[in-house]
């Protein structure tokens, strides 16, 4: 299983996991075996300085990606992630080995809209 984690820096394993996971600089991709962490790499995240909806999902997508933890992320996010068969969870938090050992333990599950989302309308459909 590949999972991949919004962060904030590029430091492997211990990379602190980014709360807003569309205006992060970095994604951690780690790969997961029988719930045992096998590698991670960290890449950057192409529209980092700006994007549009569905860009950042679109390229966790090319990324093989199965699972997306993030500290928070917009309804719209979760609402293309789903479409694209990508589970997320929200609320994710620590370093990269945190998030995926609660993942995995089953602690970390469940996505709903960030509060800053919801502020500036992202978590609606009009």
């Amino acid at each position: 299983m590949r999972i991949a984690v919004s962060v904030e820096n590029n430091i492997g394993l211990e990379s602190i996991v980014a709360h807003h996971f569309g205006r992060c600089p970095y994604f951690a991709l780690v790969e997961v075996d029988q719930d045992q962490i096998q590698s991670v790499s960290i890449i950057e995240n192409p529209f980092y300085a700006s994007h549009q909806p569905g860009q950042v999902p679109g390229f966790i997508k090319e990324q093989n990606a199965e699972v997306m933890l993030s500290g928070g992320m917009g309804g719209r996010a979760i609402q293309f992630f789903s479409q694209f068969g990508i589970e997320t969870a929200t609320g994710a938090s620590g370093t990269v080995e945190d998030a995926v050992t609660r993942f995995l333990d089953g602690k970390l599950k469940g996505a709903s809209s960030c509060a800053e989302s919801i502020e500036h309308g992202h978590g609606h459909d009009h």
